[in-house]
């Protein structure tokens, strides 16, 4: 089968374009929304996977988010400094640092309580639509490897 060259040199031919100006579209919604709370984006979705489940491993919070230790490493002393969380030692093995959030910590979940509906408001989508993205969006990271769609 042949394909021309041209037409896949486009941008116009490209999944990765719409995919990641989206991503940097949608992300930066929440940019004026976190920025009261002095959070960024980043430290904001390791927030939520703690929220979760609380006391979990650096690479536990990796996994969940595609982030490697050199991302979430400073990300997490960061957010220690600032009284959110703090990183201990595993009794089991020393090599593992587990997070655990501190009051303060789990106080900002109420802060932050309203971000996703406001961020969701900014998303001109309709509901199904949304769900539609969301459900392709999470069969691409299934299919690319991803296992941690609970």
């Amino acid at each position: 089968m042949e394909y021309d060259v041209h037409e896949t040199m486009k941008l116009s031919s490209q999944l990765c374009f719409p995919l990641y100006a989206a991503a940097r579209h949608v992300t930066g919604l929440y940019t004026p929304l976190l920025k009261p709370l002095g959070l960024t984006y980043t430290q904001y979705i390791v927030f939520l996977v703690l929220w979760e489940k609380d006391g979990i491993s650096v690479t536990e919070i990796g996994e969940k988010l595609m982030l490697d230790n050199g991302t979430l490493s400073p990300l997490l002393k960061k957010m220690e400094s600032a009284g959110y969380v703090e990183r201990q030692r595993s009794r089991a093995d020393d090599r593992v640092v587990v997070i655990t959030l501190t009051d303060k910590g789990r106080a900002l979940q109420k802060e932050a309580s309203d971000i996703p509906l406001k961020a969701a408001g900014c998303v001109d989508l309709p509901p199904e639509k949304a769900k539609q993205l969301y459900d392709l969006l999470y069969e691409l990271l299934i299919r690319q490897g991803y296992k941690n769609k609970e």
